[in-house]
């Protein structure tokens, strides 16, 4: 059978990456929590006992505001040096045939706009974003260097069983009664099933390439909060309108870049932002479920 190493394999995607590959592949993990290699890749080089056939590097930290220098460093640390740490790792045994990186949609660097392609520019200036542009480039020049057939899937906000970040946020805010949308939830925002990345993710190793992946749908978040609430057995989600949340995101700009909402991050919340997968599609059969049908409380 394949043997495959796959990082992060304790975390939210690699959870559910895990429990599709292990039916087709020999697993190893490389967790800083638990599995076959437990360490922090962004202080140590791993020493690999067997060669692997392909790695999937879903190790990463996102979910996260940087309030300071040490915690915008933090992204660089566990991004882009715990990448090479990787690749460092790597080169001591025979190299892989194969690697898939996960990577975000957030290198593009956009707020707003429709069907964003993978020919768009890398324009990302958070530290996020920027982290995620270098561990990029290193896995593609790596893989240039030592003939490895290079897969790089850009994800939007990736949605399953319980969800961290902003997602797992507007659950509980449902749940417990003061999530709202604003002006209506009507702007569409592309996601994916962590499923659906985790059923095609030995697929698009096959082939190689840099991919978005999304539902196909993009829904809204009025349709998501309805959906949220309905599983809940929770009324629909009350609604702010766009005047009022306004004055307060002027008063966050007024107490500065770390104030917890101001008028960038309501622009963010009632703008478009949907990527184009067709190239996924075309290259290697990806048929997602839409989120509204695929997406289970429990």
């Amino acid at each position: 059978m394949i043997r495959l190493l796959l990082t992060g394999g304790s975390g939210f995607l690699g959870s559910s990456i895990l429990k599709v590959i292990k039916e087709k592949c020999v697993v190893s993990i490389l967790s800083r929590l638990e599995g076959d290699y437990k360490l922090c890749l962004e202080k140590n080089v791993p020493y690999f006992k067997h060669d692997f056939d392909i790695v999937v590097h879903a190790a990463g930290l996102a979910h996260f505001s940087p309030k300071d220098m040490v915690d915008v460093n933090l992204f660089h640390q566990v991004n882009v040096v715990g990448t090479q740490n990787l690749l460092k790792g790597l080169e001591r045994r025979k190299v892989p045939d194969r690697i898939v990186f996960i990577s975000t949609v957030a290198v593009y660097g956009e707020t707003t706009g429709y069907l964003i392609n993978e020919q768009s520019e890398l324009k990302a200036l958070d530290p996020y974003g920027k982290s995620k542009i270098l561990a990029e480039q290193l896995v593609l020049q790596w893989c240039t260097v030592y003939n490895v057939k290079c897969t790089i899937l850009r994800l939007p906000l990736v949605v399953g069983l319980n969800p961290p970040g902003n997602l797992g946020a507007m659950i509980m805010g449902i749940r417990k009664g003061y999530y709202f949308n604003i002006a209506g939830g009507s702007a569409k925002k592309s996601m994916v099933l962590a499923s659906d990345v985790a059923k095609y993710l030995l697929k698009a190793s096959e082939v190689g390439g840099i991919f978005n992946l999304t539902d196909g749908y993009h829904p809204s978040f009025f349709e998501l909060s309805g959906s949220i609430s309905y599983q809940l057995g929770k009324s629909s989600p009350k609604n702010l309108p766009f005047w009022l949340v306004k004055i307060f995101a002027h008063g966050g700009d007024f107490m500065g870049k770390h104030a917890a909402f101001n008028t960038d991050k309501l622009n963010k919340i009632t703008s478009i932002l949907t990527f184009d997968d067709s190239k996924a599609i075309t290259a290697f059969g990806w048929n997602p479920t839409s989120v509204l049908d695929g997406f289970k409380l429990n």
